[in-house]
């Protein structure tokens, strides 16, 4: 982690205003930022804090297959998709540590009670505007870890469908713009690379 402390000499905040405290919290923040010439320039962003999350690609060594899940995506159909997105399980911590969470995401979403995970690396996935943080995680299964139907919460609004293709048509469906969700990409890019450094 960087150390944000030369950057804190540089932010004044002048005023933090929500505009919004719904679903999550959106605000508006005024603040002075000096730049490197030494002025100070007066500035206005707006954050959306949802809380930091937690995404796991979970892999069968055996068969080849990556355990993904497809859901409606309400942000994504308003910008011109059908909304139905395919994704790696994850969700929000919601007060539990990364590991706890992601667990119970998985059984969730999946029906599968995962054993040793490992944890890969942290993102920001969108910080011009949202404040989430995610823990990257990948994993093993077999058919042996199913311990229920997955599909979601239903009183949180989820239907969630899990399918399991093949990494090799995992990363096709990236080329073919049928899987669009970045958090996914970069779980299935990091175990194809993996994969290939393991057989070179």
């Amino acid at each position: 982690m960087t150390d944000a402390g030369g950057t804190k000499e540089r932010v004044r905040v002048v005023e933090t205003v929500t505009l919004s405290d719904d679903w999550y919290v959106l605000r508006k923040v005024i603040f002075d930022f000096r730049r490197r010439d030494g002025t100070w320039q007066r500035q206005s962003r707006e954050t959306y804090d949802r809380g930091n999350g937690a995404t796991i690609l979970l892999h069968n060594p055996r068969t080849g297959t990556v355990l993904l899940t497809r859901q409606f995506r309400m942000p994504a159909f308003v910008n011109g998709h059908d909304g139905m997105l395919i994704e790696a399980p994850g969700g929000l911590l919601d007060d539990a540590t990364p590991d706890a969470r992601i667990r119970a995401e998985v059984e969730e979403e999946t029906g599968y009670r995962v054993g040793h995970i490992e944890k890969i690396f942290e993102a920001f996935m969108s910080p011009g505007s949202v404040t989430e943080k995610l823990y990257f995680y990948v994993g093993e299964y077999d058919g042996a870890m199913r311990v229920g139907d997955g599909g979601g919460v239903i009183d949180e609004g989820e239907e969630i469908e899990v399918i399991e293709p093949p990494l090799d048509e995992a990363m096709a469906m990236i080329d073919r713009g049928e899987i669009m969700d970045g958090k996914t990409i970069m779980l299935l890019q990091h175990l194809a690379l993996r994969q290939a450094a393991t057989r070179s």
